[in-house]
Protein backbone atom coordinates (compact mmCIF):
# COMPACT_ATOMS: atom_id res chain seq x y z
CA UNK A 1 0.00 0.00 0.00
CA UNK A 2 1.41 3.40 -0.98
CA UNK A 3 1.86 5.91 1.83
CA UNK A 4 0.35 8.43 -0.55
CA UNK A 5 -3.17 7.22 0.21
CA UNK A 6 -2.78 6.28 3.87
CA UNK A 7 -2.68 7.87 7.29
CA UNK A 8 -1.00 6.85 10.52
CA UNK A 9 -2.64 4.56 13.04
CA UNK A 10 -1.90 7.33 15.57
CA UNK A 11 -4.77 9.38 14.12
CA UNK A 12 -7.07 6.37 14.44
CA UNK A 13 -6.20 6.12 18.16
CA UNK A 14 -6.85 9.85 18.58
CA UNK A 15 -10.22 9.62 16.85
CA UNK A 16 -11.29 6.81 19.17
CA UNK A 17 -10.02 8.51 22.33
CA UNK A 18 -13.14 10.49 23.25
CA UNK A 19 -15.72 9.16 20.84
CA UNK A 20 -15.60 5.42 21.57
CA UNK A 21 -14.93 3.39 24.72
CA UNK A 22 -11.86 1.19 24.65
CA UNK A 23 -11.97 -2.58 24.33
CA UNK A 24 -14.68 -4.54 22.58
CA UNK A 25 -16.61 -1.40 21.56
CA UNK A 26 -13.69 0.15 19.70
CA UNK A 27 -12.71 -3.22 18.18
CA UNK A 28 -16.24 -3.62 16.82
CA UNK A 29 -16.17 -0.11 15.33
CA UNK A 30 -12.80 -0.68 13.67
CA UNK A 31 -13.85 -3.99 12.14
CA UNK A 32 -16.94 -2.33 10.65
CA UNK A 33 -14.67 0.06 8.72
CA UNK A 34 -12.17 -2.67 7.74
CA UNK A 35 -9.41 -1.62 10.14
CA UNK A 36 -7.74 -4.48 12.02
CA UNK A 37 -7.81 -3.60 15.78
CA UNK A 38 -4.39 -5.29 16.12
CA UNK A 39 -2.89 -2.36 14.19
CA UNK A 40 -3.49 -0.11 17.21
CA UNK A 41 -0.51 -1.78 18.88
CA UNK A 42 1.86 -1.16 15.95
CA UNK A 43 3.67 2.20 16.04
CA UNK A 44 4.42 2.36 12.31
CA UNK A 45 1.07 1.01 11.06
CA UNK A 46 -0.88 2.92 8.43
CA UNK A 47 -4.43 2.54 7.16
CA UNK A 48 -6.12 3.64 3.91
CA UNK A 49 -7.48 7.17 4.05
CA UNK A 50 -10.81 5.86 2.82
CA UNK A 51 -11.04 3.52 5.83
CA UNK A 52 -10.31 6.40 8.20
CA UNK A 53 -13.03 8.41 6.45
CA UNK A 54 -15.46 5.54 7.05
CA UNK A 55 -14.46 5.57 10.72
CA UNK A 56 -15.16 9.30 10.89
CA UNK A 57 -18.60 8.90 9.34
CA UNK A 58 -19.48 5.91 11.52
CA UNK A 59 -18.46 7.68 14.74
CA UNK A 60 -20.34 10.80 13.62
CA UNK A 61 -23.53 8.81 13.08
CA UNK A 62 -23.25 6.94 16.37
CA UNK A 63 -22.42 9.97 18.50
CA UNK A 64 -24.16 12.67 16.47
CA UNK A 65 -20.85 14.56 16.44
CA UNK A 66 -18.53 15.22 13.48
CA UNK A 67 -15.81 16.54 15.82
CA UNK A 68 -15.06 13.30 17.72
CA UNK A 69 -16.55 14.57 20.98
CA UNK A 70 -13.72 17.08 21.45
CA UNK A 71 -15.90 20.06 22.35
CA UNK A 72 -18.65 20.44 25.01
CA UNK A 73 -21.04 21.14 22.13
CA UNK A 74 -21.51 18.56 19.44
CA UNK A 75 -20.70 19.39 15.84
CA UNK A 76 -23.90 17.69 14.79
CA UNK A 77 -24.09 15.35 11.82
CA UNK A 78 -24.69 17.40 8.69
CA UNK A 79 -22.56 20.32 9.90
CA UNK A 80 -19.90 19.80 7.24
CA UNK A 81 -22.56 19.75 4.54
CA UNK A 82 -24.15 22.94 5.89
CA UNK A 83 -20.73 24.61 6.17
CA UNK A 84 -19.98 23.86 2.52
CA UNK A 85 -23.43 24.84 1.28
CA UNK A 86 -23.49 28.18 3.08
CA UNK A 87 -19.88 29.04 2.23
CA UNK A 88 -20.23 28.32 -1.49
CA UNK A 89 -22.99 30.95 -1.66
CA UNK A 90 -20.37 33.63 -0.92
CA UNK A 91 -18.58 35.53 -3.71
CA UNK A 92 -14.97 35.10 -2.55
CA UNK A 93 -12.82 32.86 -0.36
CA UNK A 94 -12.57 35.71 2.18
CA UNK A 95 -16.31 36.02 2.72
CA UNK A 96 -16.70 32.24 2.60
CA UNK A 97 -14.10 31.82 5.35
CA UNK A 98 -15.75 34.48 7.47
CA UNK A 99 -19.12 32.77 7.04
CA UNK A 100 -17.69 29.34 7.80
CA UNK A 101 -15.73 30.51 10.83
CA UNK A 102 -18.80 32.24 12.23
CA UNK A 103 -20.77 29.02 11.84
CA UNK A 104 -18.10 26.91 13.56
CA UNK A 105 -17.77 29.51 16.33
CA UNK A 106 -21.49 29.15 17.02
CA UNK A 107 -21.39 25.37 16.90
CA UNK A 108 -18.26 24.80 18.98
CA UNK A 109 -18.12 26.31 22.46
CA UNK A 110 -14.35 26.44 22.98
CA UNK A 111 -13.03 27.20 19.51
CA UNK A 112 -14.18 30.63 18.35
CA UNK A 113 -12.10 31.86 15.42
CA UNK A 114 -11.40 35.04 13.50
CA UNK A 115 -9.99 35.80 10.06
CA UNK A 116 -7.42 38.62 10.12
CA UNK A 117 -5.88 40.24 7.03
CA UNK A 118 -2.63 42.18 7.48
CA UNK A 119 -1.33 43.60 4.21
CA UNK A 120 -0.16 40.62 2.13
CA UNK A 121 -0.62 38.02 4.86
CA UNK A 122 -3.74 36.47 6.36
CA UNK A 123 -4.24 34.42 9.48
CA UNK A 124 -7.05 32.46 11.08
CA UNK A 125 -6.74 32.82 14.85
CA UNK A 126 -8.48 30.70 17.47
CA UNK A 127 -9.73 33.03 20.22
CA UNK A 128 -9.43 30.64 23.15
CA UNK A 129 -10.08 31.80 26.71
CA UNK A 130 -9.26 28.47 28.37
CA UNK A 131 -5.76 28.58 29.94
CA UNK A 132 -5.38 24.86 29.21
CA UNK A 133 -4.62 24.19 25.52
CA UNK A 134 -6.43 21.48 23.60
CA UNK A 135 -4.56 18.43 22.38
CA UNK A 136 -2.84 18.63 18.98
CA UNK A 137 -5.35 16.28 17.31
CA UNK A 138 -8.19 18.65 18.23
CA UNK A 139 -6.48 21.63 16.64
CA UNK A 140 -5.44 19.75 13.51
CA UNK A 141 -8.93 18.29 13.03
CA UNK A 142 -10.28 21.84 13.12
CA UNK A 143 -7.65 23.03 10.62
CA UNK A 144 -8.38 20.05 8.39
CA UNK A 145 -12.04 21.02 8.14
CA UNK A 146 -11.41 24.74 7.60
CA UNK A 147 -8.47 24.40 5.23
CA UNK A 148 -9.98 21.47 3.32
CA UNK A 149 -13.24 23.29 2.64
CA UNK A 150 -11.38 26.51 1.71
CA UNK A 151 -9.25 24.61 -0.84
CA UNK A 152 -12.36 23.05 -2.37
CA UNK A 153 -14.06 26.43 -2.60
CA UNK A 154 -10.98 28.00 -4.20
CA UNK A 155 -10.56 25.11 -6.62
CA UNK A 156 -6.91 24.70 -5.67
CA UNK A 157 -4.71 24.05 -2.68
CA UNK A 158 -4.12 27.12 -0.50
CA UNK A 159 -0.46 26.96 0.63
CA UNK A 160 0.04 27.32 4.37
CA UNK A 161 3.06 29.36 5.42
CA UNK A 162 2.94 28.32 9.09
CA UNK A 163 0.74 26.88 11.82
CA UNK A 164 1.30 27.81 15.46
CA UNK A 165 -0.32 25.89 18.30
CA UNK A 166 -0.65 26.46 22.04
CA UNK A 167 -0.17 22.79 22.83
CA UNK A 168 3.13 20.91 23.21
CA UNK A 169 4.51 19.03 20.23
CA UNK A 170 2.93 15.54 20.10
CA UNK A 171 5.03 12.40 19.84
CA UNK A 172 3.91 11.90 16.25
CA UNK A 173 3.88 14.82 13.80
CA UNK A 174 4.71 13.40 10.38
CA UNK A 175 1.15 13.28 9.02
CA UNK A 176 0.41 16.80 10.24
CA UNK A 177 3.52 18.13 8.48
CA UNK A 178 2.45 16.46 5.23
CA UNK A 179 -1.19 17.54 5.50
CA UNK A 180 -0.51 21.15 6.34
CA UNK A 181 3.04 22.49 6.47
CA UNK A 182 6.49 21.49 7.63
CA UNK A 183 6.55 24.80 9.52
CA UNK A 184 4.61 23.76 12.65
CA UNK A 185 5.42 25.59 15.88
CA UNK A 186 4.25 24.41 19.28
CA UNK A 187 3.97 25.94 22.77
CA UNK A 188 3.05 29.29 21.22
CA UNK A 189 0.92 32.01 22.89
CA UNK A 190 -1.99 31.38 20.51
CA UNK A 191 -3.15 28.97 17.83
CA UNK A 192 -3.27 30.28 14.27
CA UNK A 193 -2.78 29.41 10.61
CA UNK A 194 -0.87 31.85 8.38
CA UNK A 195 -1.14 32.02 4.58
CA UNK A 196 -0.86 34.50 1.72
CA UNK A 197 -3.72 37.00 1.65
CA UNK A 198 -4.06 36.91 -2.13
CA UNK A 199 -5.93 33.60 -1.73
CA UNK A 200 -8.75 35.52 -0.05
CA UNK A 201 -9.66 37.31 -3.27
CA UNK A 202 -10.20 34.13 -5.27
CA UNK A 203 -13.77 33.85 -6.61
CA UNK A 204 -16.02 30.92 -5.70
CA UNK A 205 -17.69 29.14 -8.58
CA UNK A 206 -19.14 25.93 -7.17
CA UNK A 207 -22.51 24.45 -8.05
CA UNK A 208 -24.92 21.98 -6.47
CA UNK A 209 -23.61 19.02 -8.50
CA UNK A 210 -20.02 19.72 -7.44
CA UNK A 211 -21.14 19.99 -3.83
CA UNK A 212 -22.91 16.63 -4.09
CA UNK A 213 -19.74 14.96 -5.43
CA UNK A 214 -17.56 16.65 -2.81
CA UNK A 215 -19.75 15.54 0.10
CA UNK A 216 -20.02 12.00 -1.30
CA UNK A 217 -16.26 11.57 -0.86
CA UNK A 218 -15.83 13.66 2.30
CA UNK A 219 -13.93 13.60 4.52
CA UNK A 220 -11.45 11.36 2.63
CA UNK A 221 -10.99 14.01 -0.05
CA UNK A 222 -10.03 16.69 2.48
CA UNK A 223 -8.39 14.39 4.99
CA UNK A 224 -4.98 14.03 3.39
CA UNK A 225 -3.33 15.36 0.27
CA UNK A 226 -0.14 13.35 0.50
CA UNK A 227 2.85 13.75 -1.70
CA UNK A 228 4.46 10.41 -2.46
CA UNK A 229 7.56 10.11 -0.22
CA UNK A 230 9.07 7.69 -2.77
CA UNK A 231 8.69 10.10 -5.70
CA UNK A 232 11.79 11.41 -7.43
CA UNK A 233 10.90 14.99 -6.50
CA UNK A 234 10.58 14.11 -2.81
CA UNK A 235 13.91 12.31 -2.78
CA UNK A 236 15.63 15.26 -4.45
CA UNK A 237 14.11 17.71 -1.96
CA UNK A 238 15.22 15.54 0.92
CA UNK A 239 18.80 15.56 -0.41
CA UNK A 240 18.73 19.34 -0.91
CA UNK A 241 17.64 19.88 2.69
CA UNK A 242 20.80 18.15 3.91
CA UNK A 243 23.16 20.28 1.79
CA UNK A 244 24.05 23.95 2.06
CA UNK A 245 22.68 25.87 -0.94
CA UNK A 246 26.17 26.57 -2.27
CA UNK A 247 26.67 22.82 -2.67
CA UNK A 248 23.40 22.12 -4.49
CA UNK A 249 24.29 20.32 -7.74
CA UNK A 250 23.52 21.60 -11.22
CA UNK A 251 21.07 19.59 -13.31
CA UNK A 252 23.76 17.61 -15.16
CA UNK A 253 25.61 16.73 -11.95
CA UNK A 254 22.38 15.71 -10.21
CA UNK A 255 21.41 13.52 -13.17
CA UNK A 256 24.80 11.78 -13.02
CA UNK A 257 24.37 11.10 -9.29
CA UNK A 258 20.96 9.59 -10.02
CA UNK A 259 22.43 7.46 -12.83
CA UNK A 260 20.31 9.00 -15.57
CA UNK A 261 20.65 11.58 -18.32
CA UNK A 262 19.70 15.21 -17.77
CA UNK A 263 16.85 14.86 -20.29
CA UNK A 264 15.51 11.79 -18.44
CA UNK A 265 15.68 13.72 -15.14
CA UNK A 266 13.69 16.60 -16.62
CA UNK A 267 11.16 14.21 -18.15
CA UNK A 268 10.60 12.26 -14.93
CA UNK A 269 10.20 15.43 -12.90
CA UNK A 270 7.76 16.79 -15.50
CA UNK A 271 5.71 13.59 -15.14
CA UNK A 272 5.37 14.47 -11.44
CA UNK A 273 4.47 18.08 -12.30
CA UNK A 274 7.82 19.39 -11.07
CA UNK A 275 11.01 21.09 -12.26
CA UNK A 276 14.42 21.06 -10.61
CA UNK A 277 14.35 24.85 -10.23
CA UNK A 278 10.92 24.61 -8.64
CA UNK A 279 12.20 22.03 -6.15
CA UNK A 280 15.12 24.28 -5.20
CA UNK A 281 12.76 27.23 -4.73
CA UNK A 282 10.45 25.07 -2.60
CA UNK A 283 13.28 24.04 -0.27
CA UNK A 284 14.57 27.62 -0.08
CA UNK A 285 11.09 28.77 0.92
CA UNK A 286 10.80 26.08 3.63
CA UNK A 287 14.18 27.04 5.09
CA UNK A 288 13.51 30.77 4.85
CA UNK A 289 10.20 30.47 6.72
CA UNK A 290 11.87 28.44 9.46
CA UNK A 291 14.77 30.86 9.86
CA UNK A 292 12.56 33.95 9.81
CA UNK A 293 10.96 32.61 12.98
CA UNK A 294 14.38 32.95 14.68
CA UNK A 295 14.97 36.66 15.46
CA UNK A 296 18.71 36.11 15.99
CA UNK A 297 19.24 35.26 12.30
CA UNK A 298 19.56 38.39 10.17
CA UNK A 299 18.10 38.77 6.69
CA UNK A 300 21.62 38.99 5.27
CA UNK A 301 22.58 35.70 6.91
CA UNK A 302 19.42 34.00 5.64
CA UNK A 303 20.19 35.27 2.13
CA UNK A 304 23.73 33.89 2.39
CA UNK A 305 22.57 30.52 3.71
CA UNK A 306 20.08 30.21 0.84
CA UNK A 307 22.68 31.03 -1.78
CA UNK A 308 21.45 34.50 -2.77
CA UNK A 309 23.90 37.18 -3.84
CA UNK A 310 22.51 39.67 -1.33
CA UNK A 311 19.57 40.44 0.95
CA UNK A 312 17.78 42.34 -1.82
CA UNK A 313 17.67 39.22 -4.01
CA UNK A 314 16.29 37.25 -1.07
CA UNK A 315 13.59 39.90 -0.51
CA UNK A 316 12.43 39.66 -4.14
CA UNK A 317 12.38 35.87 -4.07
CA UNK A 318 10.47 35.69 -0.78
CA UNK A 319 7.82 38.07 -2.07
CA UNK A 320 7.42 35.84 -5.12
CA UNK A 321 7.08 32.72 -2.94
CA UNK A 322 4.76 34.03 -0.25
CA UNK A 323 3.26 37.32 -1.39
CA UNK A 324 4.85 39.03 1.61
CA UNK A 325 8.18 40.67 2.33
CA UNK A 326 10.41 38.93 4.91
CA UNK A 327 10.16 41.77 7.43
CA UNK A 328 6.37 41.70 7.50
CA UNK A 329 6.32 37.93 7.78
CA UNK A 330 8.86 37.98 10.64
CA UNK A 331 6.91 40.67 12.52
CA UNK A 332 3.71 38.63 12.23
CA UNK A 333 5.26 35.32 13.22
CA UNK A 334 6.97 36.94 16.22
CA UNK A 335 3.73 38.64 17.36
CA UNK A 336 5.15 42.10 16.71
CA UNK A 337 2.66 43.16 14.06
CA UNK A 338 0.03 45.60 15.25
Amino acid sequence: MSEKDTISIHLVREALLQSCTAGDASDEVLRKVSIDPALLELFEARVPATHYARLWRLLARRTGDEFFGMDPRKLKSGSLAFLCRSSMAQPTVATALESGLNFLSLMLERMPAQLVRQQSLAEIVLLEDDPQPRRAFTYFTYWMIVHGVACWLAGRRIPILAIELRCPRPDFCHDYEVMFSENLRFDRPRTRMIFSADCLDLPIKRNAEELKRFLAHAPANILVKYRDPQSLASRIKQDLRHLSAEHWPETDTLAQRLCMSASTLRRRLAEEGQTYQGLKDSVRKELAIAWLAEPSISFAEIAMRLGFADASSFYKAFRKWSGSNPGHYRSLILNEAS
